[in-house]
């Protein structure tokens, strides 16, 4: 009646992603994200050093920074640590007790912990609609956009964009930044939103360098957002929290623009002037 241990899987790439139906585009003054979940019972179930977790929850951090930064409002989800009986109602029939036997767990995870000026929501049932005043928030504030992340895809994840659909709000999954039991149940949750209720992107599509930010200006902005804070053009970007998964989305972003630049080559020169360097002279842009 509880949930299982999940076993470790392959998040899925923007090259798996399913075909939408619709082409909405993410607008910052629009949009919300929502944060579903987070929190250490429900992450715990991942075990330790399980790559599909991890991987999420980094990405989920990277996305929140990036986000803010643009004035995105960012709103969690969150179970209470008590329910009654009457609150759980036929959850516990599913999934027992849940978190009401586990308290100390109700947390959200460190890494992704709110910040002063972020909402967070008591969590009923699959939706966060559901008892929570998210569809007057964000109506309040003229946005109808949510970008959600968080656990378990094909539950509340997929609920909760479900429910968006019906209110006029466009869901968009996040589709490295969400896990879920099984990659079949990920990439299932995937395959009924794009098909039914609306987008499937990869964290790629929102942190990736627009053409025009590709200027040595731009490269900055990009890494200051990125990075734990802003590096000095020559400073080893190691040295500020640079890891693989920020090289690999800066990368698949640049291909998107047109510029074919390789991880080996960037790893080689970790510095601003030394990614400057190369994407001039991929762009050939004087100096």
């Amino acid at each position: 009646m509880t949930i299982r241990s999940i076993a470790p899987y392959a998040l899925p790439t923007s090259g798996e992603l399913p075909q939408d139906k619709v082409s909405w585009t993410v607008d910052p003054a629009r949009a919300v994200l929502l944060i579903h979940d987070m929190q250490d019972y429900f992450v715990e179930f991942f075990g330790p050093a399980n790559p599909a977790i991890d991987s999420c929850i980094a990405t989920i951090a990277k996305l929140k920074r990036h986000l803010k930064a643009q004035g995105v409002p960012v709103v969690y989800t969150a179970q209470p640590a008590e329910q009654s009986d009457a609150d759980r109602g036929l959850l516990n029939d599913l999934w027992g007790p849940g978190l009401t036997a586990k308290p100390a767990l109700a947390g959200v995870v460190e890494a992704l912990r709110p910040d002063a000026d972020d909402r967070v929501l008591t969590k009923w049932r699959y939706s966060a609609f559901f008892r929570a005043p998210l569809a007057e928030m964000m109506a309040e504030s003229g946005r109808d956009q949510l970008l959600i992340c968080g656990v378990y895809g094909h539950i509340g994840v997929m609920q909760t964009a479900v429910e968006a659909f019906m209110r006029g709000i466009k869901p968009f999954l996040i589709a490295d930044a969400i896990a879920d039991f099984t990659r079949e149940d990920h990439l299932m949750a995937l395959r009924y939103v794009a098909r039914n209720a609306g987008r499937t992107l990869h964290s790629s599509a929102l942190l990736e360098p627009a053409p025009e930010a590709l200027t040595k200006e731009g490269l900055r902005r990009i890494l200051a957002a990125a990075l734990d804070e802003a590096p000095g053009d020559a400073d080893n970007l190691l040295d500020f929290g640079l890891d693989s998964i920020t090289v690999m989305q800066l990368v698949n972003g640049w291909k998107a623009a047109g510029i074919e630049i390789g991880f080996a080559e960037l790893a080689a020169r970790p510095t601003i002037d030394g990614w400057w360097a190369l994407l001039r002279a991929k762009l050939a842009v004087p100096a």
